[in-house]
């Protein structure tokens, strides 16, 4: 069986979903050139933060729209991949023994099928959500990655989903606006620590004290890739995608490791 890349999407803005621009159309390569496809997609999105671990765990996972304020073709769309209780089972034995819940409740959202709608849009490869605790350190996500690095290897394409730099607040809507200094910054520096296969550097964030809490003034974008970098393997190469800030302060860089 062929063995699967790694990917972190920076997914930007929900109504990505809709739209055709460079950011959707790299995902949508990047899915057509994965072949084999995948047998099952394990994504971790940062719009899930729970106390403890999860994954979604049901047959029929539910697309769930979580946000506001925007059109009806978004809040109606779907995205109706079959979910796989096995699979969720075969992580939480990977991750023992740390307790892993079976949920029956969360479903798809939308740091997941707003980017898969374009990858995979016949939705037609089982998903499943794993969820990220919130009393975690870098640390313990970097291991959890470690150890669903073995997916790789039974056809299962691990996902993590949300963005280098994430802050909302202080977005210009003018899309020719150059990036904050910091944002270019703290960019630029965990593209080149991804690049030099140096993870401590993107584990340790928080020693870059101001930069870090402007880039993110919640962590819970940045999350997902200390995750996917747990699950690199020594031989892996690097893609980035996309690799650019938008509206001063969001990243949509894309990673893919792979063979």
């Amino acid at each position: 069986m062929a063995r699967m890349p790694v990917i972190f999407l920076g997914h930007g803005s929900p109504t990505n979903a809709l739209e055709d621009n460079g950011f959707t159309r790299s995902w949508a390569k990047t899915g057509a050139g994965i072949s084999p496809a995948p047998a099952a997609i394990l994504c971790i999105s940062a719009h899930w933060c729970t106390r403890g671990t999860a994954v979604t765990a049901m047959d029929k996972p539910k697309t769930i729209h979580d946000f506001g304020g925007f059109s009806r073709a978004l809040n109606t769309l779907q995205y109706p991949a079959p979910g796989s209780p096995e699979l969720a089972q075969r992580v939480a034995d990977l991750l023992s023994p740390r307790k892993v819940g079976m949920d029956k409740q969360w479903g798809l959202d939308h740091g997941t099928w707003s980017a898969l709608v374009h990858a995979f849009p016949a939705a037609d490869i089982p998903v499943v959500q794993l969820s990220m605790d919130v009393a975690m350190s870098p640390q313990d996500r970097f291991a959890v990655g470690q150890q669903l690095a073995a997916l790789r290897d039974e056809g299962i394409l691990i996902v993590g989903s949300g963005n280098i730099v994430h802050n909302l607040a202080v977005m210009d809507w003018n899309l020719s606006s150059e990036p904050y200094p910091w944002a270019e910054e703290f960019h630029r520096y965990i593209g080149q620590a991804i690049k030099n296969n140096e993870p401590e550097k993107v584990l340790n964030v928080d020693d870059l004290g101001r930069v870090t809490g402007m880039c993110h003034p919640s962590p819970d974008h940045f999350w997902p890739l200390q995750y996917i970098l747990g699950a690199r393997l020594p031989q892996d190469k690097v893609t980035l995608l996309t690799p650019k800030v938008v509206h001063k302060s969001l990243s949509m860089t894309s990673v893919i490791l792979h063979d």
